[in-house]
């Protein structure tokens, strides 16, 4: 798939994953999030030092999820994206998006040896969705 089917296929979904959300409006962990509110979807927030976020459950980890999710927005570090994604496909999960920043090589090539459907050439899901600061 070319990115553009990639985004296309992730964006298919319903319900959807923000690890590495935060509560500080000005990180991209909570526009995120907020992106995702502000489109209508369903989003849960991970962190596992909250228990809400911006409104929204918020889970320690994938595995704590209360019911399954299309797609994971990752933003975190390099060095814990890649954990995250082994954490994806455990969970059971086909879609995994990282943000700007937090993809890596290995990260990049686990999701692909774990046949994840894996965004992370830079695009943004600010951007590619829209996002307006509130």
């Amino acid at each position: 798939m070319n990115i553009n089917e990639r985004i296309d296929a992730f964006l298919a979904g319903k319900v959807f994953a923000v690890v590495g959300a935060s509560k500080d409006r000005s990180k991209y962990g909570n526009k995120v999030l907020r992106c995702y509110l502000q489109h209508g979807l369903k989003v849960y927030a991970v962190n596992p030092k909250e228990s809400e976020i911006e409104g929204q459950l918020c889970v320690p980890n994938l595995a704590a999820l209360p019911e399954p999710v299309h797609g994971v927005s990752v933003i975190t570090p390099p060095h814990i994206t890649e954990k995250i994604v082994q954490e994806v496909a455990d969970a059971g999960i086909h879609h995994v998006w990282m943000q700007p920043g937090a993809e890596s090589e290995q990260a990049l090539d686990l999701g692909d040896s774990l046949g994840l459907n894996v965004i992370g050439d830079g695009s943004c899901l600010l951007v590619v969705l829209g996002y307006r600061e509130q």
